[in-house]
């Protein structure tokens, strides 16, 4: 339906995101708002060839933010993807 490319926007390199790649093969993406569980399972398998088991998926909502005016604006809003891969695969990030 829609290019991998475009439903996996970035991997998430944070503090948490590392340590569960190296302990337990998850990864953290940050994916389109409007794919499902079946497109970015099928997104990883086709960009980096690997198996995966799991995918579990988290909407984040922008917060209200105010810069010493009255006007307010908000934060990005994005949807995160923890893809847990078959044991003894590896996604290399370097």
């Amino acid at each position: 339906m829609h290019l991998s490319t475009q439903i996996i926007r970035t991997i998430r390199l944070t503090e948490k995101a590392t340590l569960l790649g190296e302990s337990q093969s998850k990864y953290v993406f940050e994916v389109a708002p409007h794919a499902n569980k079946v497109e970015i399972r099928k997104a990883i398998e086709e960009l980096f060839g690997k198996k995966v088991l799991a995918v579990n998926t988290s909407n984040h909502f922008g917060k209200a933010r105010r810069q010493r005016t009255a006007a307010a604006g908000r934060s990005a809003e994005w949807k995160k993807a923890v893809v847990t891969l078959a044991p003894g695969e590896r996604i290399e990030l370097a």
